[in-house]
Formats: C-alpha cells, sequence, structure tokens
C-alpha cells in the first residue's frame, strides 16, 4: 500500500512538470501494487491520462479552481471537520504530534491536515494501521468525491480510491456534518484574498495550501526514515 498511497499523494499536489514527466511511474505503482480495483485504475488513469496530455498552465489552472477557490473543496482535513471552529487548532497540534511520536517530521510549509501530507504519513504505516488511518477522514473523502463527481472532476476518482483503501463505509451522519461545518462559499472573499496574497512564479517551491510539490517531494522514494515497520 505505501507506494499506491504515495501515488495518490502525488497526484493530489499542485501539478508540476515533474509530475506530468513521472505520470507513468504513478500508473506503474498502481499496477504494481495491485492495492485498487481493476475499476478503480480505470478512474484514475482519466487523470493519469490528462497529466500526460494537458498542458501544464491548464493542469494548474484547473487544479487552482477547484481546490483554491473552493472552500467545499479544500484539501485541508479540518476545515471540513472543525470549520472556522477553535478546535481546529488543536486538532493541528495534535495531528502534527501524532506524526513527531512516530518520527515522522513536517516539512517548513507543509500542515498536517493537507490531505497529501496525511497520505504521505500513511504510507508509513503498517498496512493494517494505515487502513485505520484513513478510516478517520473516510467521511471528508467520501464527501470530496461525491462534490467532485458533481462538477464531473477526473479528481474524484483519486478520492474513491482512498474511501476503498480505508476500506471502511463512511458514516451519512458524519457526511451530513461535513455539510455543516465547511465553510460557505463567497467568491467576493476568495477574491479578497487572491488580491492580498503575493504573487509568486516559481514553478517548484511549496505550494500555498501547505506541503511540496512534484514526484520527488510527495513520494520520495521509500527513503524518508520513520520509526515504524513499514507496511507493503
Amino acid at each position: 500500500m505505501m507506494m499506491t498511497l504515495r501515488a495518490l499523494a502525488a497526484l493530489l499536489s499542485y501539478p508540476s512538470e515533474d509530475l506530468k514527466a513521472n505520470a507513468g511511474q504513478l500508473r506503474d505503482a498502481f499496477a504494481r501494487e495491485q492495492m485498487l480495483t481493476n475499476g478503480g485504475r480505470r478512474r484514475l488513469e482519466r487523470l493519469l491520462a490528462r497529466f500526460e496530455r494537458d498542458e501544464l498552465l491548464d493542469l494548474q489552472a484547473t487544479y487552482s479552481e477547484l481546490f483554491d477557490r473552493s472552500r467545499s473543496l479544500s484539501l485541508h482535513l479540518f476545515e471540513h471537520v472543525h470549520g472556522d471552529s477553535r478546535e481546529r487548532g488543536q486538532a493541528m497540534i495534535d495531528l502534527a504530534r501524532q506524526y513527531m511520536d512516530s518520527g515522522f517530521l513536517l516539512e517548513a510549509k507543509e500542515l498536517p491536515d493537507f490531505i497529501p501530507v496525511f497520505l504521505e504519513y500513511a504510507s508509513c504505516l503498517p498496512m493494517q494501521e494505515a487502513r485505520e488511518m484513513l478510516g478517520q477522514p473516510a467521511h471528508v473523502f467520501a464527501a470530496l468525491a461525491e462534490r467532485l463527481d458533481k462538477r464531473g472532476s477526473d479528481y474524484a476518482g483519486l478520492f474513491h480510491s482512498l474511501v476503498a483503501l480505508a476500506d471502511t463505509k463512511p458514516d451519512a451522519a458524519a457526511i451530513a456534518q461535513i455539510d455543516e461545518n465547511t465553510p460557505k462559499e463567497d467568491p467576493a472573499t476568495i477574491d479578497e484574498e487572491w488580491e492580498e496574497a503575493p504573487v509568486s512564479f516559481m514553478s517548484s517551491g511549496a505550494h500555498e495550501m501547505g506541503g511540496p510539490t512534484g514526484v520527488v517531494a510527495k513520494i520520495r522514494a521509500s527513503n524518508r526514515p520513520v520509526d515504524r515497520e513499514t507496511g507493503q
């Protein structure tokens, strides 16, 4: 499961030249580990094909339109779980401490609840623990899959895959609670945030949402040392 989770984390990172160039390696990782069903891999194939086919600027624009400009599709777990409540800050501290206790150290701009970072951490755990870790926010993954399905986005398949890997049925009441916790869309506020944000033309740094970009940064090819025995 390790490389499958790291490949999913890479696909969910901000599109880069590195990711485009290595989309085939992600496909190979899914095929080699066989953790996803044939149907799940076919769904991901649509996204992989777009990375190989589309221009980088188009891929980046699509990503930003989905995940930067829509709070209902935020890639931060606790925005869906806690919304704007004060519990969100403590939850971030607790999750970061859990990472540290397992020997998983965050980089400077990584936020613990950023989903690609969360997936990379889960990839370092033995398989059963990884499934249990994925199961905790499975209702968030299910909600995101449904919202992306409604938009006709190929990214939906990625979240359907995460629900399948968690091997648990998301709680319907928890999904309903997410709808209440997720901040309402406010285009005016989002536009203000964009106007205030500094413009960066760096193509290989960390994305503003937290966490590094690119296959090398996201998959790390099993080179990150951890204090846990890695599940295969």
